[in-house]
């Protein structure tokens, strides 16, 4: 059934909506077998293919990769969002540690074990080496925030901020290489100015434009809450199309941007966290049913040797290697060190980082993409199965807990209490958004009463003279409260 030949828009949207359903559907199963929800999703995609029993013929790889790189941009927006700055505050530098030197490591090593085992010329095994050289950020959020078990320390924000942060320098090192073997006389030198170019706008342009864009959420007073949704997909698209215009790297300058957005006070954060994580959900879906889709498992039977082989080195060499050479200074335990090697996963950057080869019509690419899904699929499958078992052998795993959504904000209710504060003409609170008081986490205005009417605010409410706020807070935060609130 190639996609070229025209259906009536009904049978696409059925078509559509069946494999989304069976996209849920297995992500319920996945909790249930203890198999990842990308590996299900992939095989779901390879099902519906044109060697499954759906038959979709698609072997575009252009509108591939453009579906993977829009759908990977909402997913690091949202990971960024739901970042808590506090937690990942202590590490990092450790984190910043594996989203550079790690990465590099990790390419230098499976080029290197690519040009002496696989055949493959130097700078074709250290693209190889560069396409597989991120963990993933779908990957390790959802395997990460679906797990009933903790890791313990600050092992989860730092495995978070690494898959989170490290796919702009695979990015940089996968068009890095391919511009290498693309342009005659091209030197490894002329790499560094493109590299400090493209981080720094990244991080530049990410960090301007979430401070503009929280500034913009609470100065523009929509009447229309669903508007809002509309104000923060136009932030992620301009951060990624902006950043890359200018020369930088979007994928950092988006993750930035909702890193920075998650940590400030917004109008209808909350909902908006919660939309932006279901949009990260459709876009993991959309995005490994396309991927596979576009794979032709006849193609990888051939290769299961070589790809075992490169699975197994990536695994249980090139990752340590990798974490032990950024985190050597670090003060933490061999155990951790471990774990942290463990849960390296790759999962759909990578996947998409191998369409560049194939866009770019490289001899090898064709071998280089099949070699890095068959390696993510085994990763996933091993690694991501494991980690619970992994943990709890080296001690690392916390007791079974029932986990709080983190869009949501709990006062504990035996230390929670009710305060009224009644504002004056001349209060400095007056003419203000609840959302620009910034009240402590603990705090949470509840009821305004204003001329005898009740009023159930939102963070876009505006306070007037004589409004009599009803404030509920912890016990330790609501002097703090109060004092905000009077003197904003």
């Amino acid at each position: 059934m190639p996609l070229t030949t025209p259906l009536p828009i009904e049978q696409v949207l059925l078509i559509v909506a069946g494999l989304l359903a069976l996209s849920v559907l297995a992500s319920k199963a996945s909790s249930i077998l203890g198999v990842p929800s990308l590996v299900l999703f992939l095989a779901i995609g390879m099902l519906a293919g044109s060697e499954g029993l759906g038959g979709i013929q698609f072997d575009d790889v252009r509108l591939a990769q453009s579906v993977g790189v829009i759908a990977f941009i909402f997913i690091l927006f949202s990971g960024g969002l739901d970042t808590s700055w506090p937690s990942v505050k202590p590490v990092w530098r450790h984190g910043l540690a594996l989203a550079t030197i790690g990465v590099f490591v990790t390419a230098l090593a499976v080029g290197l074990f690519a040009t002496a085992v696989l055949g493959f010329s130097l700078p074709e095994g250290m693209l190889f080496g560069a396409v597989i050289s991120s963990t993933d950020a779908a990957a390790v959020f959802s395997l990460m925030r679906m797990r009933a078990n903790r890791l313990a320390g600050n092992l989860e924000p730092l495995i978070e901020l690494e898959s989170g942060s490290n796919d702009p320098m695979a990015v940089f090192l996968t068009l890095g290489m391919i511009s290498l073997l693309t342009t005659p006389g091209a030197g490894i030198l002329g790499l560094v100015p493109m590299f400090v170019l493209q981080m720094s706008l990244g991080a530049g342009f990410g960090l301007a434009i979430g401070y503009a864009g929280v500034r913009l959420m609470n100065r523009i007073r929509l009447q229309a809450e669903g508007l809002y949704v509309i104000i923060t997909i136009t932030i992620v698209l301009v951060a990624y199309s902006a950043t890359a215009l200018a020369g930088g790297n979007g994928f950092l300058a988006v993750y930035l941007c909702g890193l920075f957005m998650g940590n400030r006070d917004f109008i209808h954060k909350r909902s908006l966290l919660r939309f932006h994580d279901g949009l990260a959900w459709l876009m993991q879906i959309a995005m490994f049913l396309t991927l596979g889709l576009l794979v032709f498992p006849s193609q990888l039977v051939p290769l299961t040797g070589v790809a075992m082989l490169s699975s197994a080195f990536l695994i249980f060499v090139a990752r340590p290697a990798a974490v032990f050479a950024s985190l050597f200074w670090a003060r933490m335990s061999l155990r951790e060190l471990v774990l942290i090697s463990w849960v390296g996963l790759r999962g759909a950057a990578p996947i998409i980082l191998a369409t560049f080869p194939l866009v770019a019509g490289l001899p090898p690419a064709g071998t280089i993409f099949n070699l890095v899904f068959f390696v993510v699929l085994t990763s996933v499958l091993i690694q991501g199965t494991m980690v619970t078992p992994v943990a709890q052998w080296l001690g690392l795993n916390l007791p079974e807990q029932k986990r709080i959504p983190p869009t949501i904000r709990v006062i504990d209710g035996s230390n929670a209490r009710p305060m009224d504060i009644r504002i004056s003409a001349t209060s400095p609170a007056v003419g203000k958004q609840i959302v620009d008081l910034h009240l402590p986490e603990g705090a949470l205005i509840v009821l305004i009463t204003r001329n005898g009417d009740h009023i159930v605010p939102t963070g876009s409410t505006v306070i007037e003279a004589n409004d009599t706020l009803t404030l509920l807070a912890s016990k330790e935060d609501v002097e703090a409260a109060r004092q905000q609130i009077l003197k904003s």
